[in-house]
């Protein structure tokens, strides 16, 4: 239940041990993978992401062009596409062209796997099962935290308005909604029918469900919807590092560990001949100047020599549970999130 402000900004760590400086993996059998590569030949790929990225990947491109053109001579063109992470991998895999993905869990670029554009096997592509940044779920409230909102219980009381997205387009929201459903477990000792009751009261307190975590966003900051809004911990610093002298974060006594992944789209780069390009595009997210870029837009760097750089800004007392605490991403979904799942049942909407 800490609070915290611009000076003094707090995120959490979790360090997985990897090896790191290595550029380099394992390339799948495609077509024409080298031919979009010729000397003075401009190519272009489509990165589409999730909502809260925007600032991190305009800040990244902009890196990674001048690596690219020093490695192969060529100049690269990046087209960022951002919204909802579920919206996001049912566009792609319904004909929204992307040579890489890079989404807020791990479900969504499964999403498109199963729409046959990645091949099996994209999570062991790239290190840290394909995540080479991650953050957690915090509460953003109003400066002086007129309503001492401190933990998930304060986000029940009566007069209490919450702002969130919806968990069927957002992948933030999927992340907030099982936070939650962690916290009321330990609560409630795994009572399911209490932890139901008590997800159902947050939920009853939501004035708005937005399709992705930044419309969320300006629903709390700009529309002044709400008195708390929970909001991936980049997006709220973000929110604090625009308005330091309207907002505050507040970091509950549980949270999770939010796992973004990023995947090559195969059956795009082989027919576009891109694979090269996107694969270092992925590949240098794992550098050491990414992974400073990453922290710098308040997302975790994955790299522990990096993350140790940011040591004033982490906050690595936070208890967190994982996407394994609920058996994977494929049994949360059908428990909570599939059509008439455990949420469809608890939100009543408005």
């Amino acid at each position: 239940m800490k609070k915290v402000t611009v000076s003094g900004i707090a995120l959490v760590a979790v360090v997985t041990l990897a090896v790191f400086g290595v550029t380099s993996c394992s390339k799948k059998n495609g077509t024409a993978s080298g031919s979009a590569r010729a000397a003075g030949e401009k190519v272009t790929i489509t990165n589409v992401s999730y909502d809260p990225t925007r600032e991190l990947y305009a800040n990244y491109n902009k890196i990674f062009a001048p690596h690219w053109k020093e490695l192969t001579g060529q100049d690269v063109e990046i087209t960022q596409s951002h919204g909802g992470s579920g919206k996001q991998a049912l566009e792609v895999a319904n004909g929204l062209e992307a040579d890489v993905v890079t989404l807020a869990l791990e479900y969504d670029v499964n999403a498109v796997q199963k729409a046959g554009l990645i091949q099996k096997g994209w999570l062991s592509e790239f290190p840290l099962d394909s995540s080479p940044y991650t953050s957690t779920i915090v509460f953003l409230v109003r400066k002086g935290n007129p309503k001492k909102i401190l933990d998930w219980d304060d986000l029940i009381r009566s007069g209490v308005g919450v702002i969130t997205p919806n968990p069927k387009t957002s992948g933030g929201a999927c992340w907030n909604y099982l936070a939650a459903w962690a916290f009321a477990q330990r609560k409630f000792n795994n009572d399911e029918a209490k932890v139901r009751d008590f997800v159902k009261k947050i939920y009853d307190n939501v004035l708005v469900l937005d399709s992705g975590a930044r419309g969320a966003t300006n629903s709390f900051v700009q529309n002044k919807q709400g008195d708390v809004l929970l909001a991936w911990e980049n997006e709220a610093f973000l929110s604090i590092a625009d308005y330091p002298n309207d907002y505050e974060i507040v970091t509950p006594s549980l949270s999770i560990l939010a796992q973004p992944s990023v995947a090559v789209v195969d059956e795009v780069v082989d027919r576009r001949g891109t694979r090269d390009v996107a694969t270092e595009y992925l590949n240098y997210l794992y550098s050491e100047e990414a992974q400073r870029l990453a922290g710098k837009n308040f997302y975790r760097p994955s790299n522990p020599k990096v993350l140790a750089e940011f040591a004033n800004l982490f906050d690595l007392s936070i208890n967190l549970v994982t996407i394994n605490d609920f058996g994977g991403w494929d049994a949360a979904h059908d428990k909570h999130f599939k059509n008439g799942g455990l949420f469809d049942q608890i939100y009543n909407k408005k």
